[in-house]
């Protein structure tokens, strides 16, 4: 696992706040469908893997947004890409915090 990659969709003259959560909903499901461990929290996605397989759904997700309704989006996209070393995965950096849920 070379990549980690948190991705923020947010469709853009979209008329009601329940169009925009159906939209970025979509755009969940379509990272989902790619990345099934994909971790998904209250502004962003992220997905770990391969680099180049991240990247496409980087750029596809655009594509599911504007298909679902949206004329416009805007995504804030955040890498941390470590080819030869690897990358720490979301459990290793967040499962400390979330102990006391199970």
């Amino acid at each position: 696992m070379e990549a980690s990659v948190a991705i923020q969709v947010l469709p853009q003259f979209v008329e009601s706040t329940e169009e925009v959560v159906r939209i970025v909903d979509e755009a969940i499901a379509y990272i989902q469908s790619e990345f099934p461990d994909a971790y998904v929290g209250p502004f962003e996605t992220t997905i770990q893997g391969e680099y180049d397989h991240c990247m496409k759904v980087v750029a596809e997700v655009n594509r599911i947004v504007v298909a679902a309704g949206a004329p416009e989006v805007a995504t804030y996209v955040k890498i941390f890409f470590a080819p030869e070393k690897g990358v720490l995965t979301t459990e290793e950096k967040i499962t400390k915090y979330h102990l006391d849920e199970n």
